[in-house]
């Protein structure tokens, strides 16, 4: 891996939504093993980025308690990871931010590895990850100057992930054979869910 790149790299926790298919709770403080998921994202990505942000629009406090910046979207509303990603970018020092969401405990310690190769090998601007059957647009590594361009796209109106990556040269990093990565908890299923699996392993 390009070592240059990863020491110019923040990792952005995004936790800055509603949470409205588990009841609105705020999913990076659902409790699992016995203890709120950012800890295992944090634990996860320990050593794998110069720093670490943590993107919230709610419980501010409880996050900053972590030691790690906590970053609030500069449009209000809940306007989506877009949103989080433009926040982030405008508060770090570094030329790359890699985005993950605070609800996918499973981190590989090599996502930022994976991401960066990706980049390189497509001397492209953006990676993405994807499991072998689709993007998973929310783990991405992305480069800072791209900042003005998503500025505009937000203003302009626009929302959708998937139509601002298509505006740039954006690289696929395969993870397909750690599709578990994408394992998030957005209802109280995937929730007990993941709870029947940890109980089991």
């Amino acid at each position: 891996m390009n070592s240059l790149i990863q020491n110019d790299v923040t990792a952005v926790i995004l936790a800055g939504g509603r949470g409205q298919r588990l009841g609105g709770l705020d999913k990076g403080l659902v409790q699992i093993e016995g203890k709120p998921l950012i800890e295992h994202i944090l634990a996860a990505m320990a050593g794998q980025a110069d720093e670490i942000i943590i993107n919230a629009n709610r419980n501010c406090d409880v996050y900053a308690a972590y030691k790690h910046r906590v970053v609030s979207d500069e449009m209000t509303g809940y306007q989506g990871p877009l949103a989080g990603f433009a926040a982030a970018m405008t508060a770090c020092d570094t030329d790359f931010i890699v985005t993950l969401p605070c609800d996918g405990p499973f981190v590989p310690a090599d996502l930022v590895n994976r991401l960066v190769e990706a980049l390189e090998q497509e001397n492209a601007d953006i990676a993405v990850a994807h499991d072998g059957k689709r993007m998973q647009p929310v783990y991405a590594l992305i480069t800072r100057s791209l900042l003005p361009d998503l500025q505009d796209f937000l203003d302009g109106g626009e929302r959708k992930i998937d139509i601002w990556y298509a505006r740039h040269n954006t690289a696929l990093a395969d993870f397909s054979d750690v599709r578990e990565t994408f394992f998030n908890i957005n209802t109280e299923d995937d929730k007990r869910a993941l709870l029947d699996r940890e109980q089991m392993t």
